[in-house]
């Protein structure tokens, strides 16, 4: 019993750390990277339907994404979604391949997308630790309904905790690699 609670912690708190990843991903540094266009949506018949699913992005060189649009009537669409984004990129249309150059970062914008990473590292900590207090709650649950003894209870509260750790160290060193990632250029 005490088993499946540990294992569904521990699924939820690989979850977190996943989605954080992701979150971060999102995050322009110098680099360019196809994952930077991930949130943008282009209205196409009506529906928003993210980019990905309307085009080809391709890393052209370490500043430079190229977009091949499927439907080339869409370019201009794509170009305006890319531009109304807070990702302050600027597309260039060229025949039927936009490109997107990434400008360089200064250092103040630098030292902003490092509170956004570390706003996003210590929500992560807060669903590591939600996931905690929810398998904690099915143990006490369990002592209440005498299926588990307090030894077990306390023994699985204690496995718990050290897996709680180990995730939210997982999610500090994805958050100093990100930082240190920022800071390079």
């Amino acid at each position: 019993m005490t088993n499946e609670i540990r294992k569904d912690a521990e699924t939820r708190m690989e979850k977190c750390v996943e989605v954080f990843k992701n979150q971060i991903g999102k995050i322009r540094t110098g680099r360019a990277s196809p994952s930077l266009l991930d949130g943008i949506h282009v209205e196409y018949y009506g529906t928003a339907t993210p980019l990905r699913q309307l085009a080809n992005i391709v890393v052209e060189d370490s500043r430079t994404l190229s977009i091949t649009v499927f439907d080339r009537t869409l370019g201009a669409a794509v170009e305006k979604a890319i531009m109304k984004s807070d990702l302050g990129l600027n597309p260039m249309s060229a025949g039927s391949v936009i490109r997107v150059p990434l400008p360089p970062l200064t250092e103040e914008r630098r030292k902003d997308l490092i509170k956004v990473v570390r706003g996003e590292a210590e929500q992560s900590r807060v669903s590591v630790r939600n996931v905690r207090r929810d398998a904690n709650d099915k143990l006490k649950a369990q002592l209440k309904d005498k299926t588990i003894s307090e030894d077990e209870e306390h023994r699985a509260q204690d496995d718990i905790q050290k897996l709680t750790d180990s995730y939210i160290k997982k999610v500090d060193a994805t958050l100093a690699d990100k930082e240190s990632e920022l800071m390079d250029f």
